[in-house]
């Protein structure tokens, strides 16, 4: 139970969890709740205290980079928000100026809510867009329109917020082809730093998943698929944004520094209803629905649900699986200096038998994915879990 005291950590990042929505997306399975009728101000007093009871037990000289997510953050009210923002710059060590991301709904974000989230340093939004076509947003749960996300980015450029993301999907139900390549090439047209580009996963405990066994879903084709996503590479490329990471794609320096903690496999905190963090070598969960959340809290205890303490072996293991799929691989200079031991050494049947099937390839110091071990990535991190 995390209940012994950690070294503290030079540098360590923090994931913030709002799980509260106005609506529940029909492929969505995050921890979320209809935010209606929640102990939303408890809940966020509940998370301030769960910060200051871990920065106690487990401190770092610096959180490198913060990121609200959810759910929907900007479903709070803008002092609910302020509140929240105003505790997590008290407790936690970051540096003003390091990045530090809201995620956003087009149609939630006000003008208010973006003053009370610049006054406290954010500085970086991710928008859940999905689909600039507003039939395909109604099919798939969404609430918002093609036009509440150019009203929305009219208000952020006002702000003079400029680091801004979206997310697309792509593969959802009776999408075609042509009618990815219109959302593509209005996404772009927006100009800006970073999209995510995520193909449909029928998700557990989903309407989709649910309506998909009950022969109600008509998906695009595996092939089809595979066409968009090579669409959104080639006009992606072409507009100066390039891929970094599996799903990700960014203009040269706005690549999400908070995201590539995780495929660097470093530390970080998971505050929240259901977050899960990584410090020193082990992994932790918590309490997912709100009262198992908070009731540890009540009591002043970290509302943890499991942990997992992890062997040298399974830390090589993520490193390989997590670096992999960052476009530039994994360093072998840094594997070393982590491990005290040479990448090749360690993976010394695997690395020839993947290099001579042609899925990863050594080049300037860095094991990474061929164009053909991208698309099987799945079947090469198998090949590093021994």
């Amino acid at each position: 139970m995390l209940d012994k005291k950690i070294t503290p950590l030079d540098k360590v990042s923090a994931y913030i969890h709002i799980p509260f929505c106005e609506h529940i997306c029909y492929y969505c399975d995050f921890n979320k709740v209809f935010l209606k009728g929640q102990p939303v101000d408890e809940y966020i007093q509940g998370l301030l205290k769960e910060i200051r009871l871990t920065i106690e037990k487990y401190p770092c000289q610096v959180v490198d980079t913060l990121y609200v997510g959810g759910g929907t953050p900007t479903s709070l009210t803008a002092s609910q928000l302020d509140v929240l923002l105003k505790g997590l710059r008290d407790l936690l060590p970051f540096v003003e100026g390091n990045e530090f991301t809201v995620e956003a709904n087009p149609g939630d974000l006000t003008e208010e809510k973006l003053t009370v989230m610049k006054t406290h340093g954010v500085n970086r939004l991710s928008m859940g867009v999905q689909s600039f076509d507003d039939r395909l947003l109604k099919k798939i749960g969404r609430k918002h329109s093609a036009q509440d996300v150019y009203d929305t980015m009219k208000i952020v450029e006002k702000s003079g917020l400029d680091n801004v993301s979206i997310d697309l999907i792509y593969a959802l139900p009776g999408q075609t082809l042509e009618n990815f390549e219109d959302t593509l090439d209005k996404a772009i047209a927006l100009g800006l730093p970073h999209y995510s580009m995520y193909s449909l996963i029928l998700e557990n405990k989903t309407i989709f998943n649910n309506w998909a066994r009950q022969g109600r879903l008509n998906l695009p084709t595996e092939d089809i698929e595979g066409d968009m996503f090579d669409l959104a590479a080639e006009k992606m490329d072409k507009a100066g944004i390039f891929k970094y990471e599996i799903s990700n794609f960014s203009k040269p320096g706005f690549e999400s520094k908070h995201n590539l903690v995780y495929w660097d496999n470093q530390h970080y905190y998971g505050f929240g209803a259901g977050a899960s963090g990584y410090l020193g070598t082990e992994r932790y969960r918590n309490h997912g629905p709100i009262q198992h959340y908070l009731q540890p809290l009540r009591e002043d205890r970290l509302p943890i649900i499991e942990t997992e303490e992890l062997s040298r072996k399974q830390i090589i293991e993520e490193e390989m699986f997590l670096g992999l799929r960052k476009i530039e691989g994994v360093s072998l200079a840094s594997f070393e200096n982590k491990f005290e031991q040479p990448l090749e050494t360690i993976y010394a049947s695997v690395l020839p038998k993947l290099k001579e099937e042609g899925l990863i390839k050594e080049e300037q110091g860095f094991i990474r994915l061929t164009d053909k071990g991208l698309i099987l990535g799945n079947e090469v991190f198998q090949e590093f879990i021994q």
